[in-house]
């Protein structure tokens, strides 16, 4: 069941109402996409970003514009890192019944035994690339690395088939792998010069 975000059209398109919306605690919006036209709109930022927080980025948000909803992903957000809001937020409306692709993020479960012995855990991918249907989309892909040992990895072709989604990522990418650690370098003593003066009266003889 989509989540649902209220919003409101918005007319004025002027600067300094848009300051005054932002102000006011709304971010100012575009809806587009399917069967829809471009429009402008705002939501308040505090519902916003508290939906996005608790459903996952590729949520279906049920927006209700005046008397119009329509089914919409968060497709792009600006925000401003010195103030830390968002400025300005792209609304897309999908098609229920088409697939879309998505990025989904992987989630490691467990502690893996070989990190536990000395070894180095390391993910290369974060993001699984994926094909469903809105409905159909995870909100993140979990991956159990309990039983990794030293030398063990996890690649694309290894994850089970648990929904109703394509994978698009190459099979033979590497999802998480376990390192053998760096053997430390060996102390070496290195030989210290003899004083230059003693060799020196050493070979010092009398005439």
């Amino acid at each position: 069941m989509a989540v649902q975000l209220q919003a409101q059209n918005r007319e004025n398109l002027k600067s300094s109402h848009t300051k005054a919306v932002r102000e006011a605690g709304e971010v100012p919006a575009i809806i587009y996409g399917y069967n829809v036209d471009p429009k402008p709109i705002v939501v308040d930022s505090v519902e916003l970003l508290k939906t996005v927080r608790d459903e996952g980025k590729n949520a279906i948000i049920s927006l209700k514009v005046d008397d119009e909803t329509f089914d919409v992903m968060l497709h792009d957000y600006q925000a401003d890192p010195l103030k830390d809001e968002l400025v300005h937020a792209d609304f897309y409306v999908v098609n229920m019944s088409e697939e879309i692709d998505v990025q989904v993020p992987i989630v490691l479960e467990g502690e893996a035994k070989g990190a536990n012995e000395g070894g180095v855990l390391q993910q290369p991918l974060y993001e699984l690339s994926i094909r469903a249907k809105p409905n159909d989309i995870p909100e993140q892909i979990n991956i159990e690395v309990s039983e990794l040992e030293v030398g063990d990895s996890i690649l694309v072709s290894d994850l089970k088939d648990s929904g109703n989604y394509d994978i698009l990522e190459d099979e033979n990418t590497t999802i998480v792998s376990i390192l053998v650690p760096d053997k430390e370098p060996e102390e070496t003593v290195s030989e210290q010069p003899e004083d230059p003066d003693a060799v020196n009266e050493g070979n010092n003889t009398d005439e």
